[in-house]
């Protein structure tokens, strides 16, 4: 086993060190300082931008404050322009993971318990166990990503409204939330080819096989390679009352065997990760859409379907054209034998402030019925 990553920093003219946790992979800070609540906003930015962490020693609201004041720093400056679809999307992307570095340059220290040693520190355990499993002992992590676990805990709490289910799912941290239902609507409406057996790829939360176990299909099987997923679809599946329907299986990508409806929504646009979370959107070189396309002929029976699920954005950011993804389909001995579209009616597709709205405006979700040529 490797050896947990340790941040090291001086203080009161003694060094100390610490385990160094963070969800994304991001390396421990090389540089770090002591800070409270005498660092000014200003300074805070200046350290943070010359990639030097601050190891937060006072008021926990008065981190807040500061990381709110470093959001408004890093966001007055102005993004770089470009005209070329791709070139827009790979200077926006830049810009929110250098906004990213910057704003987790503000550390807390967590105790063994996940308690925060802090004033006016919040209860965060329960919200940390739900993200991080058992606590392993006292660790550091950055003030941004503690507030992202938080913020998962209150969505695992609330849940997220489905209408195709008339309930809601309830995500874990880590897995992708199903905020944007036009493509769970798309699953609802069209014309099922069986209600005998169904595969589910990727199943996330679960909320397609639960969407096709409602529409009456006897037996599902839905796949995921990611144990947060899965321990996140069991539990929305058991709170929903479907398990004799859906059964669950770690796979990456197909389980054993054949099925009349494969069902798929990978990733929507051909880029690299920056974080495991991020697999959600990303699929790099068309893995998983290439990977799903390749086997649905080997999976599927005489007269099956296979449902892909996809946005059109990576075409209006140029990213994949309409040619290349039916070059896909074509290569893998497959046919299209109808397409349902929707717009998306999410807010980011109204934001003319976004660095990406001509290519959200523009954007069209398909489901894609494919049969074996």
């Amino acid at each position: 086993m490797s050896q947990p990553s340790l941040i090291s920093w001086v203080e009161n003219d003694a060094p100390h060190s610490m385990r160094w946790h963070s969800e994304s992979g991001a390396p421990a800070p090389r540089r770090v300082v002591i800070a409270d609540d005498r660092t000014t906003a200003d300074a805070a930015f200046r350290l943070a931008s010359e990639g030097t962490a601050m190891l937060w020693r006072g008021d926990f609201q008065n981190a807040r404050q500061l990381l709110q004041a470093l959001a408004r720093r890093t966001d007055r400056k102005p993004p770089r322009q470009a005209t070329a679809p791709a070139d827009v999307f790979n200077f926006h992307r830049q810009a929110q993971s250098q906004r990213a570095r910057t704003l987790a340059m503000i550390l807390l220290p967590f105790g063994d318990d996940y308690s925060i040693p802090l004033r006016r520190a919040p209860e965060v355990q329960q919200a940390c166990q739900e993200a991080y499993g058992v606590a392993q002992g006292p660790f550091v992590a950055s003030l941004r990503e503690l507030l992202g676990v938080v913020g998962a805990h209150e969505w695992r709490k609330k849940g997220v409204e489905i209408p195709a289910l008339g309930d809601r799912i309830h995500p874990h941290y880590g897995v992708f939330s199903p905020v944007r239902g036009e493509y769970i609507g798309l699953v609802a409406e069209a014309p099922l080819p069986t209600t005998s057996l169904a595969f589910d790829i990727g199943t996330g939360t679960g909320v397609l096989a639960a969407v096709l176990a409602r529409r009456g299909i006897a037996h599902i099987v839905a796949t995921d390679q990611d144990p947060r997923a899965l321990a996140c679809a069991t539990e929305n599946l058991n709170r929903l009352g479907l398990t004799s329907q859906v059964a669950l299986l770690q796979a990456d990508l197909f389980p054993p065997g054949r099925a009349a409806l494969i069902v798929c929504n990978p990733p929507w646009l051909p880029a690299r990760p920056s974080s495991p979370i991020e697999y959600a959107v990303y699929d790099p070189e068309n893995r998983m859409l290439r990977g799903f396309l390749n086997g649905l002929t080997a999976h599927l029976t005489p007269d099956g379907e296979g449902w892909l699920i996809l946005s059109d954005l990576a075409e209006h950011l140029a990213l994949r054209s309409r040619e290349t993804l039916l070059g896909f389909i074509e290569e893998a001995d497959l046919i299209v034998v109808g397409k349902i579209d929707v717009k998306p009616h999410h807010p980011k597709a109204a934001d003319v402030s976004d660095p990406l709205y001509t290519a959200r405006a523009a954007e069209v979700t398909s489901l894609w019925r494919l049969a074996a040529r």
